[in-house]
């Protein structure tokens, strides 16, 4: 069977600049490039000689390359080992600052030099690119990486200049994937693995300075646009509203309006509160009151001066497309937008989402269910349009948040990844609730016979029910071991003293919650009853404790029961802890009955008339 050339016009050959006649039965490998274009059409005898001398053309990137190539001029720009780079959150908001050096994943400044410092990076190996593959040419690889000719060669396909062969369309250049970035050692570990594995570098950066880095910019008079995301999380919205961010851009806010009106310049920032994981909320919350419930809790914050607010949930893709219009009107073609929330509040979530709305780069922040993923200020290029800027910043740390002391494996426990269900009690005076050993409910006083507590919180956590006397036991005996997290018996003292709230709530209903009391960062109890009641709450000195108007009004229909209610997370760790209690018993057992024999036979060796 013969194999032929297609017949081409020498118009259309423009883009084979040189080639070499090679045998279809075996290619020889040669370390020699071509040395002149004068001798383009001169055969290669082959290794295997064959009987019909059937030939074809290459183009002149299938010739094997000398291993000294220099690589292209974008690779030489990755960040030096040999320069210091600063111990800073500030990423690389500032223009000046190259793409290149600043880890596009978490905004850290990256280097190669030291693995135990923030931003550490391994070079990606370069040996599989090829400076004579320009982008016109994109299709053709080496020879020694190809084991046998293309579909496109075999079929007389010529790669052109200005466009492609027709067989190749669907992959134009506009729809070419990007290239995947090369992001620091912790982006990484946490996209593929979930977990950080170094965590105590993070312990070199200063902590986020929002006033000093971002403050500075909206209280200037000049300037263009200026619109402030703050990004909240929907089942942790008093732990998770940044209360000191709100205050702070709703004072300039006014202080800018006020010389405004008076015909002077000013740069009025706007506010746009985003409530965020919208889908871990039940279906059944009502749109119209959930709205006045978050309007109402985000003046109390310090909010002010709202522009929009907007329910999304970039998970299932829910009111993202509404957001994007709304900020695309309100930044204008040159405005500045900063993305604001708590740690975890997810950040990076929503703007990737955002990306994905508007067909940009999709993907390239990292996300991860742990606090602090992003450790830098991160410009987003390619999502808003004209000369626009988007910002992600640094999640803000909240002390008051349980979840700050908790370890990587304890904030498993702790965070909420589906959508949350009631689990309710019917409880007496003298009855206490337990929420995991971070958060304890005591009935102290009751105008009536009993009320209803509901706990929204983590799947995960587990509950107990019992006796108020019989609180200090559990504390001492269960604490680190059936009540997860904290995991084991060190961490209970670690995460400090165990302190108690009194909190005075009233009701008017015994079908809906009348009011909430919320730990930052956990959940909350929601409260039912028709009458009064004295409260005690319990939970680590720090932890910020709240008693608002309820979120959730209704509970569930089923009551739990008195007692342990387990999730399997922690009945595994349980069990595991049994087992190894049971294991050095046995030791134990086995050395106080070999000590027995060893004495016999000793004192049998000793009696000189012993047979």
């Amino acid at each position: 069977m013969m194999i032929r050339t297609r017949v081409l016009n020498p118009s259309k050959l423009k883009s084979l600049s040189s080639l070499s006649l090679f045998s279809t039965q075996a290619f020889a490998s040669t370390t020699e490039p071509s040395t002149s274009h004068s001798n383009i059409l001169a055969p290669i005898k082959p290794r295997n000689s064959c009987k019909n001398g059937h030939f074809f053309f290459l183009t002149s990137p299938f010739s094997v390359q000398s291993t000294g190539t220099t690589l292209p001029s974008k690779q030489q720009q990755k960040p030096s080992s040999s320069k210091a780079l600063p111990l800073t959150r500030d990423g690389n908001f500032d223009e000046e600052t190259p793409h290149d050096t600043v880890c596009p994943g978490c905004g850290i400044h990256m280097q190669d030099s030291d693995p135990k410092h923030p931003g550490f990076f391994i070079k990606p190996s370069s040996k599989a690119k090829d400076p004579v593959l320009k982008k016109g040419s994109r299709y053709l690889v080496p020879v020694s990486t190809e084991p046998e000719f293309t579909a496109s060669l075999k079929k007389g396909l010529v790669l052109e200049q200005d466009g492609e062969s027709p067989e190749l369309e669907g992959e134009t250049p506009d729809g070419e994937k990007h290239e995947k970035p090369v992001v620091c050692a912790r982006c990484h570990s946490l996209r593929h693995y979930g977990k950080v594995k170094d965590p105590t570098a993070e312990n070199l950066l200063p902590e986020f300075d929002f006033d000093h880095t971002v403050g500075r910019r909206l209280s200037s008079v000049s300037g263009a646009r200026s619109v402030v995301l703050l990004v909240v999380d929907a089942s942790d919205f008093d732990g998770s509203f940044p209360r000191k961010v709100a205050k702070l851009v709703s004072a300039v806010a006014d202080e800018n309006w006020t010389a405004w009106k008076k015909g002077k310049s000013g740069n009025v920032p706007r506010i746009v509160l985003v409530v965020t994981k919208l889908d871990l909320l039940p279906s059944s919350v009502s749109p119209t009151g959930f709205e006045h419930w978050v309007r109402q809790r985000a003046r109390e914050g310090g909010a002010s001066r709202i522009a929009k607010l907007h329910f999304v949930s970039p998970v299932r893709d829910w009111g993202v497309k509404s957001l994007v219009e709304d900020i695309v009107e309100m930044a204008g073609p040159r405005g500045t937008v900063w993305a604001v929330g708590a740690q975890n509040a997810g950040k990076s979530t929503l703007i990737n989402a955002i990306a994905k709305s508007v067909g940009g780069k999709v993907g390239f922040l990292t996300e991860a269910p742990v606090p602090g993923t992003t450790l830098g200020i991160v410009r987003v290029e390619g999502v808003l349009p004209g000369q626009a800027k988007l910002f992600d910043t640094p999640g803000l740390l909240n002390p008051h948040q349980i979840t700050t002391r908790l370890t990587r494996e304890e904030q498993k426990l702790v965070y909420v990844s589906k959508e949350l269900k009631p689990r309710t009690y019917r409880l007496k005076v003298g009855h206490t609730v337990h929420i995991a050993g971070l958060m304890r409910l005591d009935i102290d006083e009751l105008s009536v016979e009993s009320m209803y507590v509901t706990v929204w919180a983590s799947p995960y956590l587990p509950l107990h029910m019992g006796r108020t006397e019989s609180a200090q036991r559990i504390l001492e005996d269960h604490f680190g071991r059936q009540l997860q997290p904290p995991i084991g018996e060190k961490r209970v003292k670690e995460l400090g003293n165990w302190v108690r709230k009194e909190f005075r709530v009233s009701g008017s209903s015994w079908d809906s919650s009348s009011a909430d009391i919320a730990a930052a960062g956990l959940g909350w109890f929601a409260l039912g009853l028709k009458g009064e009641a004295v409260l005690g709450v319990w939970t680590y000195e720090g932890v910020d404790v709240v008693l608002r108007n309820p979120l959730i009004p209704y509970r569930a229909q089923i009551f739990e029961e008195a007692g342990f209610t387990v999730s399997k997370i922690v009945s595994k760790a349980d069990q595991a802890l049994n087992k190894s209690h049971r294991q050095s018993k046995k030791k134990e057992s086995e050395q106080q009955t070999v000590t027995p024999v060893e004495s016999t036979a000793s004192t049998a060796n000793s009696n000189p008339t012993s047979c």
